[in-house]
């Protein structure tokens, strides 16, 4: 016995059509977000660039690094220390994190809220795209937050002395903000995840 084909989908009425096809005024964001991307891979190459000159004695590349960590403009370093490659590698950590933040919501808000990449078969398709939605996206992102604001932390406590107390108090307050609320939200979809597996 031979099974039907399957039935070929109604057209959706004017209305339904017009609001669901505004989906796509999405794309220009992802598209510019993408464009923001490419501005982090220029500066991670910059700061990189400068980092290597610097090791080789570039009083230039130093200063601009000395000054891209905030440094107060009184501090006078005239060669590559521990503390600042330390500082600068952190930098270039912040912007991989950042990087990777950008990727997880230009490809996972994509394939969420506009259309399908078709990456099912795709050898290279991220692990987590599998089973990606608006909420896995949410725990993803505060989690990565956390990261990022966790190496911002990190930095400010090395350079601390050129840092005021103020600034100190006011990051860790903020760190700590982006913890409870990250903490707040996985706990949140673990309660509707679980109310929805109960049924």
């Amino acid at each position: 016995m031979t099974t039907p084909p399957p039935k070929a989908p109604s057209p959706l009425r004017p209305l339904p059509a017009l609001i669901f096809a505004s989906r796509w005024l999405q794309l220009p964001l992802y598209l510019g977000l993408i464009a923001a991307q490419a501005v982090y891979v220029w500066h991670f190459l910059l700061e990189l660039s400068h980092l290597v000159e610097a090791v080789f004695g570039s009083q230039t590349a130093l200063q601009a690094l000395v000054t891209s960590i905030g440094y107060k403009p009184e501090v006078q370093i005239t060669s590559l220390n521990e503390t600042v490659i330390m500082l600068v590698v952190l930098a270039l950590i912040d912007v991989v994190m950042i990087s990777n933040l950008l990727i997880m919501v230009i490809v996972g808000g994509y394939e969420t809220f506009v259309s399908r990449l078709g990456l099912d078969d795709h050898p290279d398709q991220p692990e987590w795209l599998g089973h990606v939605n608006a909420s896995v996206l949410k725990v993803k992102l505060g989690l990565s937050i956390i990261g990022i604001s966790s190496i911002h932390l990190l930095k400010t406590f090395i350079n601390a002395a050129n840092y005021d107390v103020k600034v100190l108090m006011w990051q860790t307050i903020i760190h700590v903000v982006f913890l409870a609320s990250a903490l707040a939200i996985a706990y949140t979809d673990k309660l509707l995840n679980g109310g929805h597996d109960a049924h």
